[in-house]
This record gives C-alpha cells, structure tokens and sequence, in this order.
C-alpha cells in the first residue's frame, strides 16, 4: 500500500438527452461495481456535474494502478454497468487515453 495516494482526475461530456438518465444511474451505483472499486484500491471517488460536463476524481493507494484498471475492466459486472452508462457520454477532450471516452486532465495545485 501507498503511503499518500494518487490523485487521478478525468473529464468527460454527458449527452444532453441522456444526462437525466445518468444521473439517475449514479444515484443508486450498483453495490457489485463500488465493491469491485474498493477492491481494486480506489478510495474518495467522486463524479461531479456542470451543465453538460462530468468531472470525475479518486485516489488510488495499491502497488500498480494500471493492473488493477485492467482487472476492474475485465469485472463483468463493471462490464455490464458500463453498458448502460457510456451511451450517456461523449468524449470532449483530446484523446490522451486511446479509445477512452474518460479523458484524463493534469493536476496544476494541491493543498494537502
């Protein structure tokens, strides 16, 4: 485990015919997808929304972040979840993650 966590940050649109149904899909997360999170080491997870635009920000405190988004992405219930909400979005920032519509964006301050 990590003694200070990664912070990791991403941006992404919502459609606007789909933004109701996005945000009823987060108010009741389905507990297999926050349990498979927690499992895989994200910690303060956090989604906001401006107008049409989602901001999403977690803390990551394992040993090897990309081996555990590989293994949240292979999790058929994450698989599943994310049937219903990538219909919603709409990639809005310069592909930096190839074929990812969750863009990630730089950290510029923090106050620890």
């Amino acid at each position: 485990m990590m003694e200070q966590p990664e912070r990791h940050a991403f941006v992404v649109g919502v459609r606007p015919e789909k933004r109701e149904e996005y945000l009823r899909l987060h108010a009741a997360v389905w507990p297999g997808v926050e349990a498979k999170l927690s499992e895989r080491n994200i910690r303060n997870y956090s989604i906001f929304v401006f107008d049409d635009v989602l901001f999403a920000y977690y803390e990551y405190v394992g040993d090897d972040h990309d081996a555990d988004m590989k293994r949240i992405a292979a999790d058929p219930v994450s698989q599943e979840w994310w049937t219903h909400t990538d219909p919603c979005q709409v990639r809005i920032a310069d592909e930096r993650d190839a074929g990812s519509l969750w863009q990630p964006i730089d950290e510029v301050w923090h106050l620890a």
